[in-house]
């Protein structure tokens, strides 16, 4: 009986083990968000709604700057 709980007991550790992957660091949140963005799919319905979104976003207005010395390289 022992020994049948020890090797259950072995065997339950080797299935845990297998089915965590390595932890993995990242040196920056902005790191760790483009690698999640990078595993993650976007379900269709919500791709297609953010780009009429964005679509239908007013154009950012030109700087200060700009207007004043126009859109050369300074």
């Amino acid at each position: 009986m022992k020994q049948r709980t020890k090797l259950s007991q072995q065997q339950h550790a080797e299935a845990h083990q297998t089915q965590q992957p390595a932890g993995q660091e990242f040196a920056s949140a902005e790191e760790l968000l483009r690698h999640d963005a990078a595993q993650t799919s976007v379900p269709p319905k919500i791709a297609e709604r953010l780009k009429r979104t964005t679509a239908a976003a007013a154009p950012p207005k030109t700087g200060w700057l700009k207007r004043i010395f126009g859109g050369g390289n300074l």
